[in-house]
C-alpha cells in the first residue's frame, strides 16, 4: 500500500505531544515529509526526529503547499492562521486536517467551509476527545436513544488554576481567545455530537477578565506563573445556547476560575429515560461515565468502568490521539467521511464565537433560520 504524505504547518507544542507521536505510531501508512514552522528551527528539528530522511524544512507555508507529492496537510498553528492556511491547502489539492477550533470567528470557518466545498478534497478538525472509550461509550448510547430525548446538557471545560504559560494562550491577536476558545471547543463538541443536534437558535454569553491580571492569582498555577501584563484574553466565559428543538446546553469553560469541581472535556446530559455524566479533568483520578435512571420505582445510578491502560504504561496504539489519526487516514484512503465532519466543526465554531459577541454587546445572539448570519435582541 502506498504511504500517505503528509506536510506539517506548525511545529509547536500541540504538533510535538500529539500528532508527532500519533502518526508515529502509523509508520506502515504514513510518511511525515515535509515541515514548516515560522521559527524555522522548530520546522528542523522536527524533521531530524520525525520526517523522512529527506523531509524538507520551510518557513513559508505556501513553499511546503507546491510540492505536489504532499497529499495531506495537517495545520497546527495558532487559531488565527487556520483559517487561511486551511484555504490555501486546498486550493493546492491537498487534504487537511485542522487544529481544534475550525477558526477563531464564524467568517474564517465560512471561509475554510467554501474552499474545501470547492477542493473535492477530505476535511476534518481534530477534536481528539471524541475517540476517548468513555466518549465511545455514552455516544452509542445515544444512538440507540437510551436516554430518550436529550432536552438538557452541559458542557463542562473548567479548571481551578490550569492557565497555560508557554506559546501564545494568553496572546488574543494570535488566538482569538482563552478557555472558551481553547478547551471549551472541546466540551461543546463532545455535548452537540451526543446530542446529534446542530442547529442553534440563539446564544446569551458572559465572558469574564477577573483573575487574568491579578498578580496574586497566578499562586498555586498548575504550569506555573503567569504574567498578569501579558494575559489579554478571557480567564472565563459562559455560554446558555438554545436549539431549535427547545433543547438547551450551558457551556461553562475557564483556566482560572475559583471552584473546586473543576471539569474538563466533560459533559452531563439529562434526557426523559434517563441522564448521564462523563466526569473528567485534572482533578479527577480517572475519567468516569456515570448513568442514571429509575428501576424498579428506585432511582439508580451505573458506573462503567474504564478499560485502562497497563500499569506504569500510557498512550499506545488505543490512545485517542492515535485513533483519531487512524480514521483520518483511512478517511482518505477509503474515500469514507471522517467522524468529525466539517459542518459540526462549523456550528462549535458559530456557536463560541457567538458566546464572545453577546458578552461583548451585552445583548442575546439570534441566529437567523438556515442561515450563518446573526442579528441582536
Amino acid at each position: 500500500m502506498k504511504k500517505l504524505k503528509i506536510g506539517i504547518i506548525g511545529c509547536g507544542g500541540i504538533a510535538n505531544q500529539k500528532h508527532f507521536p500519533a502518526l508515529t505510531h502509523l509508520k506502515e501508512r504514513c510518511e511525515m515529509v515535509a515541515f514548516c514552522d515560522v521559527v524555522v528551527e522548530r520546522a528542523q528539528k522536527a524533521a531530524r526526529e520525525f520526517g523522512t530522511g529527506d523531509a524538507k524544512v520551510y518557513e513559508d507555508y505556501r513553499e511546503l503547499l507546491k510540492d505536489e507529492t504532499i497529499d495531506i496537510v495537517h495545520v497546527l498553528t495558532p487559531n488565527v492562521m487556520h483559517s487561511p492556511i486551511t484555504v490555501a491547502a486546498f486550493e493546492a489539492g491537498k487534504h487537511v486536517m485542522c487544529e481544534k477550533p475550525m477558526a477563531h470567528t464564524t467568517e474564517a470557518a465560512q471561509k475554510m467551509m467554501d474552499a474545501w466545498k470547492k477542493s473535492g478534497k477530505k476535511f476534518t478538525i481534530a477534536y481528539q476527545n471524541r475517540f476517548r472509550e468513555e466518549i465511545q461509550a455514552l455516544h452509542k448510547s445515544c444512538e440507540n436513544e437510551e436516554l430518550g430525548d436529550v432536552y438538557f446538557a452541559k458542557a463542562h471545560a473548567v479548571r481551578r488554576r490550569a492557565v497555560p504559560t508557554w506559546g501564545v494562550f494568553p496572546d488574543k491577536s494570535q488566538q482569538g481567545g482563552g478557555p472558551l476558545i481553547d478547551i471549551g471547543t472541546h466540551a461543546l463538541d463532545i455535548t452537540l455530537w451526543m446530542m446529534n443536534n446542530y442547529k442553534p437558535v440563539s446564544v446569551t454569553g458572559s465572558v469574564f477578565h477577573k483573575l487574568g491580571q491579578l498578580p496574586e492569582a497566578t499562586e498555586g498555577n498548575l504550569f506555573g506563573e503567569w504574567d498578569p501584563e501579558t494575559f489579554e484574553v478571557e480567564d472565563s466565559a459562559f455560554g446558555y445556547i438554545k436549539m431549535e428543538n427547545g433543547a438547551t446546553i450551558f457551556l461553562e469553560s475557564s483556566w482560572a476560575l475559583n471552584v473546586l469541581d473543576a471539569r474538563e472535556a466533560a459533559t452531563t446530559l439529562c434526557g426523559t429515560k434517563g441522564g448521564a455524566e462523563v466526569i473528567s479533568g485534572m482533578g479527577f483520578k480517572e475519567k468516569e461515565l456515570i448513568y442514571n435512571s429509575s428501576h424498579h420505582g428506585r432511582l439508580v445510578e451505573e458506573r462503567k468502568s474504564p478499560i485502562g491502560n497497563i500499569a506504569y504504561f500510557e498512550g499506545g496504539s488505543k490512545s485517542p490521539e492515535v485513533l483519531e489519526a487512524k480514521q483520518w487516514l483511512e478517511a482518505v484512503e477509503e474515500d469514507k467521511e471522517p467522524l468529525v465532519k466539517p459542518e459540526e466543526a462549523f456550528v462549535v465554531t458559530k456557536i463560541l464565537d457567538a458566546i464572545y459577541k453577546s458578552a461583548e454587546t451585552g445583548k442575546e445572539v439570534v441566529f437567523e433560520q438556515n442561515e450563518n448570519v446573526a442579528v441582536y435582541k
